[in-house]
């Protein structure tokens, strides 16, 4: 299979502006960002759409989503896994791939903004999410997925959280890094190494009391996403499972098993390209998405190309925000294009 190499290497921020306003709009006054209108919010998809608001240049917006997480923090520095209407909403659950995803967003925004008081007054917030995210590591390096008011200890550990998790310990040591601060330096540094093992080395720990997670394509791409993988092997194991996870014209399947290409994972799978060096292919999957986009900017969450339809019925900002950290990625708009790119500065 060939793609062309004829993209659009100088498509402007601007093209996105409707792509942020929607992210904007759907923002409540408290600063927390739902799905979507009258929808729920959950950490890790509040911080990917507010990430989205910092590349659109919407600091006074993405720094009240982020003190809406230091503002609703639990005591143990976790925080649940969805809210509605400004209080915890559905299962009494705290995710650790959740709770880790602020370090990622607050070094997202610091890098765009330069707003070292920003830094400053979320590093408290910074600070305890990782304290409660690495007391859950295990001896063997993974980290658990969950605390549960009925199962105190989910013991048990994913791919993908895991992966996302690696990538926040990276940004976390990158905050106390700018801040001066070496408290936790060499705690977390070990933390990263051993979860690093685990993920390459230990597949036994991952997937040990539920289904394989391998029929899902984040657990295919996201040790590249997050750097797990060294360089040198990212585009061999990116080209391992190429077929069965890209539907062509279309996108990147969000399962193996099912006729349905997703959005947000096709643009995680855009940023994993360009860390493996595959700009061709990488402009090319992101253009086949802009099929998905809706007149207000926003996009569809998916298609289901056997029934034609789209579904769910559902724009997710989230998946704005993935949007708009991919273009970010191929068109080089802010400081923070190349986070998920390739090593850390520190």
């Amino acid at each position: 299979m060939t793609y062309s190499s004829s993209f659009n290497a100088v498509r402007p921020l601007s093209d996105f502006q409707a792509t942020v306003d929607f992210i904007v709009r759907t923002q409540e006054a408290s600063g927390v960002i739902p799905w979507f209108d009258g929808g729920h919010a959950d950490p890790w998809d509040h911080v990917e759409s507010a990430m989205g608001l910092s590349i659109g240049r919407e600091f006074e917006a993405a720094e009240a989503a982020y003190q809406w997480l230091l503002d609703n923090q639990l005591e143990d520095g976790s925080w649940w896994a969805s809210y509605k209407d400004g209080v915890q909403h559905g299962h009494k659950r705290r995710e650790t791939n959740f709770v880790a995803y602020c370090a990622t967003g607050v070094w997202h925004h610091y890098l765009i903004s330069q707003n070292k008081d920003f830094l400053q007054r979320m590093w408290p917030m910074v600070e305890r999410a990782m304290t409660f995210v690495l007391s859950l590591q295990r001896e063997s390096g993974d980290v658990c997925w969950a605390v549960d008011d009925d199962e105190p200890l989910v013991d048990d550990a994913l791919r993908t959280g895991c992966s996302s998790i690696y990538k926040s310990i990276e940004c976390a040591i990158n905050v106390s890094k700018v801040l001066e601060i070496d408290t936790h330096e060499a705690h977390w540094k070990a933390s990263k190494a051993r979860l690093r093992d685990a993920l390459l080395y230990k597949p036994e720990r991952f997937d040990r009391t539920w289904e394989s997670k391998a029929r899902y394509s984040m657990d295919w791409f996201y040790p590249v996403l997050t750097g797990v993988i060294e360089p040198a092997d990212q585009l061999v194991h990116l080209n391992a499972r190429w077929d069965e996870f890209v539907e062509e014209s279309l996108g990147c399947r969000c399962v193996s098993d099912q006729p349905w290409v997703t959005i947000a994972e096709s643009c995680e799978l855009t940023m994993s390209l360009l860390a493996a060096g595959d700009a061709p292919r990488a402009h090319q999957l992101f253009e086949w998405l802009q099929q998905w986009r809706v007149d207000d900017g926003s996009y569809w969450t998916g298609y289901q190309f056997i029934q034609n339809v789209l579904w769910p019925d559902e724009k997710p900002t989230w998946t704005s925000g993935a949007i708009l950290l991919a273009a970010d990625a191929l068109y080089k708009y802010t400081p923070a294009s190349d986070l998920f790119l390739g090593a850390s500065p520190y």
